[in-house]
């Protein structure tokens, strides 16, 4: 296939940027897109999947202010799946019913921009999307995502996006023969969330208090019950019992009994 002339465009003052699904005009600038911005190769079926929203969601950002006639090229994508929440590999941290065939999530495959367009909130505005699809879906519990372990940039992105890192994987990727860990963050959506989250554990710990102090008030209580009374003497603050209250009286016999 004949490699896709990509030019580099230049960034105007205030550039009006706009989101589409990507369709099959685009499919040789998303090859190189992903050539440009990855350091991994996508095999060719990737792409005529996108482009043809064969089992995968996307969209495109174009800016329309450019005036070299390329208004609609794509300068930055993100792609995504629909995969089962019992089958994905994030079980573990949702909450969710397992007798339930229905219950979804949504995966983000890819994600990238052109680089004189970054640091625009085009990447942000991508995962918008994204976010908004799957608040949509209303069987869908949570969007997940898998990042290189050295993409700072990243993730200090989808960490300002209020995703949660649960897990790092090591040596997730494998790149020219190198291993790479990767970081999996998630964000929920429609009421999902992690089966232990901490306010649920800041609730669980407060009724095992509550019930362990009512536990313990009601054994102080029976213990009171079996114990004989102990009345005081005012002065001397002694204990005496009441059954041998008579042969203590002459002994205590400074302090007044009661």
């Amino acid at each position: 296939m004949e490699k896709y002339s990509m030019v580099i465009p230049k960034v105007a003052g205030n550039p009006t940027i706009c989101f589409r699904p990507i369709r099959p005009s685009d499919l040789m600038i998303l090859e190189q897109l992903h050539a440009d911005v990855f350091p991994i190769r996508y095999e060719s079926e990737f792409f005529q999947n996108v482009v043809n929203a064969h089992d995968i969601v996307s969209w495109g950002a174009v800016d329309r202010s450019r005036s070299d006639g390329r208004s609609d090229e794509l300068i930055g994508f993100v792609t995504a799946r629909i995969v089962l929440a019992k089958e994905s590999e994030i079980g573990d941290f949702l909450s969710y019913d397992s007798s339930r065939s229905d219950q979804t999530l949504v995966y983000i495959l890819t994600l990238g921009v052109v680089e004189t367009y970054r640091n625009l909130g085009i990447a942000a505005s991508l995962i918008g999307e994204v976010i908004k699809y799957a608040s949509s879906i209303q069987s869908c519990l949570a969007i997940y995502l898998h990042v290189i372990s050295y993409n700072n940039p990243a993730i200090h992105l989808y960490k300002k996006m209020s995703f949660k890192c649960v897990r790092r994987l090591h040596g997730f990727y494998l790149i020219n023969g190198q291993h790479y860990d990767s970081y999996l963050f998630v964000y929920y959506v429609n009421g999902g969330r992690s089966p232990c989250s901490p306010l649920e554990l800041l609730k669980v710990a407060a009724t095992y208090m509550r019930s362990g102090l009512r536990s313990v008030a009601a054994r102080l209580r029976r213990n009171e019950e079996k114990m004989p009374r102990w009345p005081k003497c005012k002065e001397t603050r002694c204990l005496i019992t009441t059954q041998s209250r008579r042969n203590l009286t002459t002994e205590c016999s400074e302090c007044s009994c009661v």
